[in-house]
């Protein structure tokens, strides 16, 4: 199979790769501002650890929002 460019992708296909890559850019930047504002007591686990945790998408962020947060 031949490796495509974005040029050979359907205008259906760019706009799904680029809403995908804006619902995890927005859950990524939802995560780090709320662990900044959030004191450490309202977090299971350490702060750094969820922080490492965003860079894997889409884990990481959806982790946090079911598992990471105190209520």
């Amino acid at each position: 199979m031949a490796k495509q460019n974005w040029n050979d992708l359907t205008v259906a296909q760019r706009r799904g790769i680029l809403a995908g890559g804006a619902v995890e850019l927005a859950g990524t930047a939802w995560v780090l501002l709320d662990l900044l504002r959030r004191p450490a007591a309202g977090i299971r686990g350490p702060k750094w650890a969820w922080a490492a945790a965003c860079v894997v998408q889409p884990f990481g962020p959806l982790a946090y929002a079911l598992l990471g947060r105190r209520r």
